[in-house]
């Protein structure tokens, strides 16, 4: 891991007329790093990886990847991008739709494509049509779609729902070695187990960044035990709780 930082934003903000979907967010993500943004659902997380990746203009604020503001369609050749639902072709096969992310990207090649579908285990699925498979393999070839042309940065929205707790484990230790190649991570969840695979978390809730850390120093921070126990003392400490 590195001290350059691949995502960096300064009081981003998203609004939806009242609501504060993301509030004045400050976030420094650096290269080779996986960082978790954890936090209930419609807490921010989603949206404000939407503005990460340039779908969504902020209200107030920047976000800039790999030094550009965004958004801006020449970084997005060197992102990688899992949505929370699955942006898929359901009359296309497994393969079709690989193939067709890897034409998108610039091409890859069939031992690229052919080496994805084992790590999502769907290499005797190729020739399914995507509309035949469960949630659970739709996830998987999602994870595949996205990581077709080597991003540099990948963007999972909540990447293992769904996912068998076995299958789970060898995504995170694909993560890992991604890592180790210099590729930054940036992971949403509202599952506090998964948290602890990542790096340094940052806390969400109500479109604002309550508490940044390892699992660890949010623990000892909090003078909790456990990431729940740390994320509700944090709440309290923002006055959101009694």
């Amino acid at each position: 891991m590195s001290d350059t930082l691949v995502v960096e934003t300064k009081r981003l903000s998203r609004h939806f007329g009242r609501i504060k979907a993301v509030d004045g967010v400050d976030l420094g993500v650096r290269a080779g790093e996986t960082y978790g943004l954890l936090g209930p659902n419609g807490s921010g997380k989603t949206t404000l990886i939407r503005l990460l990746v340039g779908l969504l203009k902020p209200t107030a604020g920047e976000a800039r990847v790999l030094g550009r503001v965004m958004p801006n369609k020449e970084v997005l050749s060197v992102v990688g991008y899992m949505t929370q639902a699955e942006a898929l072709y359901l009359d296309l096969t497994v393969w079709e739709n690989l193939v067709f992310f890897g034409r998108i990207y610039g091409g890859a090649s069939h031992s690229r494509l052919r080496e994805l579908l084992e790590l999502v285990e769907l290499g005797q699925r190729a020739d399914s049509v995507v509309a035949t498979l469960s949630g659970g393999m739709r996830r998987r070839l999602s994870l595949a779609c996205a990581l077709v042309h080597n991003p540099v940065l990948l963007l999972l929205d909540e990447p293992t729902v769904g996912i068998d707790p076995q299958l789970r484990v060898t995504f995170w230790q694909h993560f890992y070695k991604l890592n180790e190649q210099g590729v930054t991570i940036i992971v949403s969840s509202h599952v506090m187990d998964e948290a602890e695979h990542c790096h340094r978390l940052g806390l969400m809730r109500d479109g604002r960044l309550l508490a940044e850390g390892s699992a660890e120093e949010l623990r000892q921070g909090s003078g909790t035990s456990t990431l729940e126990e740390a994320f509700l003392a944090y709440i309290r400490g923002s006055g959101e709780l009694g």
